[in-house]
């Protein structure tokens, strides 16, 4: 039986936006919920980050589009997904009653793009908020150059802002020089929060063929062997900024999520735990609170940002 403690406040904002715990699960790992949903107790989430959403329906990349690596995996999936109308017609049905708030990643390729999904989204029953993608590795255009360039990262933000009135979270990507003046410059062009990290960029060979292992040559590496560096970023972005910092990166674990939290994280995302392990994000959740217990603390916003330093 999972154990409840319900004198426990695990109650966080992310700007407008309130959550009843600080567990959501990652875009690209949990589907549209639905797949989801015999195995997680959808309710008890603090909430669900959507597959990327694109204005037209995308097929993504060709197979083989995941191997598995030390510690990890890397993954090619090219952004597949069912485009805006059938994300509104079929998936938001679902979502609507699924008990928990929903936040849809969008995507596109150009400034454009991502202007018109927010208006297309706002107004929209269920819809919480939104989740800039602007930091895909493995597709050929748009993403990563959004991600890594910050006035474009800039141009997006500020265009999406003026589109919608929902609460908007733009997602990071590592694969910059300074992640904490990408979160900066987003944060001035009207982001309510920052999420962080996407990716980082790797590759995997077949040494008796010679040839690469994803078809798309290289891909995203995500679990636990990202998460070190995730850390890192989300500690130094969170001294940066004054919006929220929701972490991604190798989240598998209860101790993985407080870390995250005590380095600044308001929030974390649980990812490719997802796929091998669907009851991690309750399993977190349940954990953060025995935490809390254990500690004296009476709710997870006393223990965020608490990272002691030497003579600090």
């Amino acid at each position: 039986m999972t154990a409840q403690y319900d004198d426990i406040d695990l109650r966080v904002r992310i700007g407008p936006l309130r959550l009843r715990n600080p567990v959501l699960t990652a875009s690209g790992t949990f589907g549209y919920g639905r797949e989801f949903a015999d195995l997680v107790n959808l309710h008890r989430l603090g909430g669900v980050v959507t597959k990327g959403i694109s204005l037209v329906p995308r097929p993504g990349n060709p197979p083989p589009r995941i191997v598995e690596t030390a510690c990890g995996m890397l993954n090619a999936i090219g952004l597949e997904n069912v485009g805006v109308e059938e994300f509104i017609r079929r998936k938001m049905v679902f979502l609507r009653s699924a008990g928990t708030r929903v936040i849809v990643n969008i995507l596109g390729d150009s400034v454009d793009d991502y202007a018109r999904l927010a208006a297309r989204l706002t107004g929209i029953e269920g819809i919480d908020a939104l989740e800039i993608n602007i930091s895909c590795p493995n597709v050929k255009k748009g993403g990563v150059a959004f991600g890594t360039v910050p006035e474009m990262a800039a141009a997006v933000t500020g265009a999406v802002r003026a589109a919608t009135d929902l609460p908007l979270i733009v997602k990071l990507s590592p694969n910059v020089t300074d992640i904490t003046r990408m979160a900066a410059v987003v944060e001035e062009a009207g982001a309510d929060a920052v999420s962080l990290i996407n990716t980082l960029i790797g590759m995997a060979i077949d040494c008796r063929t010679r040839r690469p292992r994803l078809a798309n040559v290289i891909g995203g590496l995500s679990g636990p062997a990202i998460k070190p560096v995730a850390l890192r970023m989300v500690w130094q972005v969170a001294r940066t900024v004054s919006i929220p910092v929701i972490g991604i990166g190798g989240i598998s674990r209860a101790e993985d999520a407080l870390e995250f939290l005590i380095a600044g994280a308001t929030a974390v995302q649980v990812g490719t735990a997802n796929l091998y392990q669907p009851s991690a994000a309750e399993e977190i959740i349940t954990g953060i609170s025995s935490y809390l217990r254990e500690q004296g603390e009476a709710a997870v916003r006393d223990i965020i940002g608490t990272l002691q330093l030497e003579g600090g």
